[in-house]
């Protein structure tokens, strides 16, 4: 199972990478491995506002449908059109070109409510 080191993550498996108060976030390896062949995704509007550990849009693979969950609250400034036409991205780059959004965060702090992964590691085993 992938878990790359410059992540922190959630207990319902999103993965978040910060780059000053820019987040981009995903679902993990683990995440897209459970849910099998992702079909659709759907995803809050540019300029949504996404509250921590609250949902902001749905993940449908074959046999199930989720919601994702936002690792920290924020606006979100940008949403990955390419899963439109191909959601498979997810199951195929989960911590690439399967990217979910990208949220102005509101409050750094937040950050501190995240696993690390090590602490995801064990979440898992």
């Amino acid at each position: 199972m992938d878990i790359p080191e410059d992540l922190h993550y959630t207990e319902e498996h999103e993965w978040i990478y910060v780059e000053d108060d820019i987040a981009i976030v995903g679902i993990t390896d683990y995440a897209q491995s459970e849910l099998g062949d992702v079909v659709f995704v759907e995803l809050p509007q540019l300029g949504d506002h996404v509250q921590q550990m609250e949902p902001f849009g749905t993940i449908e693979a074959v046999k199930t449908v989720a919601d994702l969950f936002a690792p920290v609250s924020g606006e979100v400034i940008e949403v990955n059109n390419l899963l439109e036409e191909n959601p498979q991205l997810i199951n195929q780059d989960p911590y690439g070109d399967g990217w979910l959004i990208k949220v102005k965060i509101f409050d750094l702090s937040e950050l501190d409510n995240l696993l690390s992964p090590k602490e995801y590691r064990r979440l898992l085993e």
